[in-house]
């Protein structure tokens, strides 16, 4: 979506390009998530971040990356995030809402292997390294378990 108002910068291409960057920081968010590239994915985050999932909050771009690495460091994942909705708030802020689908599985504990369904929730802050998740709001809406066990 693309607004103006007196924040945000009236140039449209700016806005499609700051879109297209928002788009492309999410994929490396995915790919680094599931190709383990700790040090990527931890580029993705503010200093200040926030990670909201399954009732628990994670603050602080370094202690997001090393608490999810840690999690998933021998789980095979696969992460898809679908249809965004990206409204520019400001000339360097900006939300987005992504329709996700993961399919996480626990080679050693395989009963709490699962797929989900759901939203990520996220405000995204421009600052010297380009584009960046502030906060990021994981909602599942359906998990299916892969049966194993």
């Amino acid at each position: 979506m693309l607004v103006e108002t007196s924040q945000v910068m009236s140039d449209p291409l700016q806005q499609l390009l700051d879109i297209e960057a928002i788009k492309q920081l999410k994929a490396r968010y995915f790919r680094c998530m599931d190709t383990k590239d700790w040090s990527g994915f931890r580029d993705v985050f503010t200093d200040d971040a926030v990670l909201e999932a399954e009732g628990r909050v994670r603050e602080g771009g370094e202690n997001i990356a090393g608490f999810i690495s840690k999690l998933l460091a021998d789980v095979v994942t696969v992460h898809h995030g679908h249809m965004p909705e990206i409204t520019l708030t400001g000339p360097d802020t900006a939300t987005g809402v992504w329709a996700m689908f993961d399919y996480v599985e626990f080679p050693d504990h395989p009963e709490a292997s699962f797929r989900g369904y759901g939203h990520y929730a996220e405000e995204y802050v421009r600052g010297d390294g380009g584009w960046r998740i502030r906060h990021l709001t994981l909602t599942r809406l359906r998990v299916d378990p892969l049966g194993g066990g």
